[in-house]
């Protein structure tokens, strides 16, 4: 399944992973909001949405040297 995601992410254009990147940021963001109110069950997700945040940067960088 990561790999399928992987493919996902790489076949984005520019604009669609800053929108993405946007969303995954909120999600953290609201994720972290979660957390310190206690209301978070699943915490390993935020260290998904960290991840996929930086896979989204790396892929923005390497379109951008392009």
């Amino acid at each position: 399944m990561a790999k399928k995601k992987l493919e996902a992410i790489k076949n984005f254009t520019a604009k669609e992973l800053k929108q993405k990147l946007l969303d995954a940021q909120k999600a953290l963001f609201e994720g972290r909001i979660k957390l310190a109110t206690g209301q978070l069950e699943n915490t390993a997700q935020l260290w998904k949405t960290r991840k996929e945040i930086a896979r989204m940067k790396t892929f923005l960088t390497q379109k951008s040297a392009k």
